[in-house]
């Protein structure tokens, strides 16, 4: 780590700052969304659990060009946004944020929709028999529950944010300082002659932080089964 140059401490920094913010803000749509999916039975429930999927399968830059599309300084949200509000998506970190956040979503949505699928609907109608209000319910007792898995979700979303490069090199392209994580970092640094050193301290740094990311979401993912099997 004491072989890193500013440079490449300014792009960790920048990962983690724009995977952190993606995660964070992705996090209060998310376990809505989980709930509304596991709770909830409409027209067109299938429907919106494949947009919720389709970052995944669809390719990183599609999706990033449909963002420009759309949150653009010309888009049609972003245009809004930037005249009427002042902000700005598009070459900016924000816009990475944003980027990595849509990625992440998926990721985010799924273990927190099993685990609360997973919960004795029993004890939800329990303490609404007490008189508790559904908000009040979803708080105190699917929540709670439900915790593990959330928290799984939000470290599976940060693993997914902080490895993102497609949709965001698209979007707010590669930006030292602004925009240059560790994937777009790396991206430039095997292009560019004597980089390729760089490239692997970049690299090891990127292995190291989505295994702890993913051995913490197991861990989560553990508890949850456990605490619901009443272990």
């Amino acid at each position: 780590m004491s072989d890193l140059s500013p440079a490449e401490w300014t792009a960790i920094l920048l990962s983690l700052r724009v995977a952190i913010i993606a995660t964070l803000v992705a996090t209060p749509f998310g376990i809505a969304l989980a709930w509304l999916l596991a709770r909830r039975d409409f027209w067109g429930k299938s429907l919106l659990d494949a947009i919720v999927h389709l970052p995944l399968v669809l390719p990183p830059v599609v999706t990033g060009y449909l963002l420009l599309l759309t949150f653009g300084r010309r888009g049609l949200v972003g245009g809004f946004l930037a005249d009427h509000l002042g902000i700005v998506f598009s070459f900016r970190w924000t816009g990475a944020a944003l980027a990595c956040g849509v990625m992440a979503f998926p990721l985010l949505v799924r273990p927190m929709r099993l685990s609360i699928e997973a919960i004795d609907r029993r004890l939800e109608q329990a303490a609404e028999t007490l008189g508790a209000a559904p908000w009040k319910v979803f708080f105190t007792v699917t929540l709670p529950l439900a915790l593990p898995g959330v928290l799984a979700g939000m470290v599976l979303g940060f693993a997914k944010a902080i490895g993102e490069f497609g949709a965001t090199i698209t979007f707010v392209s590669n930006i030292p300082g602004e925009t240059q994580t560790i994937s777009s970092a790396i991206y430039s640094l095997i292009q560019t002659p004597d980089g390729d050193a760089a490239a692997g301290r970049l690299v090891i740094v990127s292995i190291v932080l989505a295994l702890g990311a993913l051995i913490a979401a197991e861990w989560f993912a553990r508890r949850a089964t456990a605490r619901l099997h009443g272990n």
